[in-house]
């Protein structure tokens, strides 16, 4: 599908408030967790989304029954209910992912989180699971976390000896130590996850890399509130051991707004000297992306929110805009290795600063859906963007000409896909986005809520 995204006027920002979709990551975890309780759990205001669906399918296929309740996405009143697979049977045998694999190959489409975190779960049955996925997750590694299932005593395959999906893993895992390189924070959780159920004493993890530490530190939230004994040696994020023959129970969540989906409205604002007001995120949440707001608020936006109660609203206001002194974004250097998916929707902002930009240590921004480094430079690029690939980021100068809009190429990249619509808005011309299905991944009323807004979008396919 194309869409193309008109300029706004000379005069012309987007206002309003937008509901913020539920977080990705908090509703992938509530949903494994829940399908390995002990009982019924009740997940409300899930993120109604294509990954949230690929999760959902794959704890199906591992035994736990899903009843969906109606209500408007996003809404109070939607919600999951999840009859996990954990416990005993009447004969005192334990059931579910312990006992047998999933009934099906687990496809999880687009969805690295649900392939990553549900991978160790697999290495408790002996039975063999196999996992593939889309064309983009049959490019993403897993060979660091497939080594880390085989040092505890999983059988743990590519099937194409490439590191990548499809693999296939069975256990059941026997205990001991492994050492990990983790480019991606989800390789530990998927370990976190899982080795507390595991029929062992107990298992060690030694971590010698770790990218994205706040989603490290949302799985252990998680784990805190299942009451599952684990130890953070020295709190350093470098050793845990954790005790196996645990279990989870079943609980009942609100999950809360995703701090990365927020980050393209945020953006938005700061880009089109505009004001807008983001709803349903939680600051005192674990999620790194929140860290946007400060590097906006770093950049000239002004950020508001009642510390007590962000829920009922997080304001940003652009520069230009009339409450804001300042009339242009500012340069700087920024750290974004704890949160690499903001940097499609941050380089955008960058392009239109008036001072250079730099944004480093993030590496693992080449191991998402697409290398989004190279991508967003070479689309940018076609924009007119002064724009530099580095080994770890991008480095963006500001441009003397209009960025001019254009025909640009999403990748099947959902966070690409919006961060070239957001380029659009200022730009001299509007831009034609190949690929743009791709944003109901996370988002799926993007377009809507931009036009919403007041943008000019519109919807067309490819000859």
């Amino acid at each position: 599908m194309i869409q193309t995204v008109r300029p706004l006027g000379p005069t012309q920002n987007l206002e309003g408030s937008i509901l913020i979709p539920a977080s990705k990551s908090h509703t992938i975890r509530a949903l494994l967790i829940a399908a390995l309780a002990d009982g019924q759990s009740t997940i409300i205001n899930p993120l109604e989304s294509k990954d949230a669906r690929s999760c959902i399918e794959a704890v199906k296929l591992f035994g736990a029954q899903i009843e969906e309740i109606s209500g408007e996405p996003w809404g109070a009143a939607r919600a999951i209910t999840v009859q996990g697979i954990g416990g005993t049977d009447a004969a005192g045998k334990k059931r579910g992912i312990l006992a047998k694999a999933a009934e099906n190959v687990v496809d999880t489409g687009n969805s690295g989180t649900t392939l990553y975190l549900a991978a160790s779960l697999a290495a408790l049955s002996p039975e063999w699971t196999i996992f593939t996925g889309d064309h983009q997750i049959r490019n993403r590694p897993i060979g660091k976390l497939l080594t880390a299932l085989r040092d505890l005593g999983a059988q743990a395959i590519s099937a194409k000896g490439n590191e990548c999906a499809p693999v296939m893993i069975r256990g059941p895992i026997k205990g001991g130590s492994t050492t990990i390189e983790c480019p991606t924070s989800q390789y530990l959780s998927s370990l976190l996850i899982a080795l507390p159920l595991a029929d062992v004493e107990q298992c060690e993890i030694n971590v010698t890399l770790l990218h994205e530490q706040p989603y490290a530190e949302m799985t252990l939230r998680w784990l805190d509130e299942q009451n599952i004994s684990y130890q953070n040696v020295d709190a350093a994020w470098k050793k845990f051991i954790i005790p196996g023959r645990q279990s989870y129970s079943s609980f009942s969540k609100v999950v809360p707004g995703d701090f990365s989906s927020a980050t393209f409205f945020a953006c938005a604002a700061a880009i089109c000297a505009s004001k807008l007001t983001l709803l349903g995120l939680d600051m005192s949440d674990s999620q790194g992306d929140k860290q946007v707001l400060q590097i906006l608020k770093e950049m000239g936006c002004l950020v508001s929110y009642d510390a007590k109660d962000s829920s009922q609203g997080i304001t940003v206001i652009g520069p230009g805009h009339a409450e804001n002194p300042k009339k242009e974004l500012l340069g700087g250097s920024f750290d974004l290795n704890d949160i690499p998916d903001a940097l499609p929707a941050l380089s955008v902002t960058a392009a239109y600063a008036s001072q250079a930009v730099v944004l480093g240590n993030v590496p693992q921004a080449r191991l998402k859906e697409t290398d989004r480094i190279a991508v967003m430079c070479q689309e940018l690029k076609k924009m007119g963007v002064l724009i530099e690939e580095m080994p770890d980021g991008l480095k963006i100068k500001p441009s003397s000409k209009l960025i001019r809009g254009t025909t640009v190429d999403g990748h099947d990249d959902h966070r690409v896909v919006m961060s070239l619509a957001l380029a659009a808005l200022r730009a001299s011309a509007p831009n034609r986005i190949s690929s743009a299905e791709s944003a109901s991944v996370t988002f799926p009323d993007f377009f809507e809520i931009l036009a919403r807004l007041g943008a000019q979008t519109e919807e067309g396919h490819s000859s």
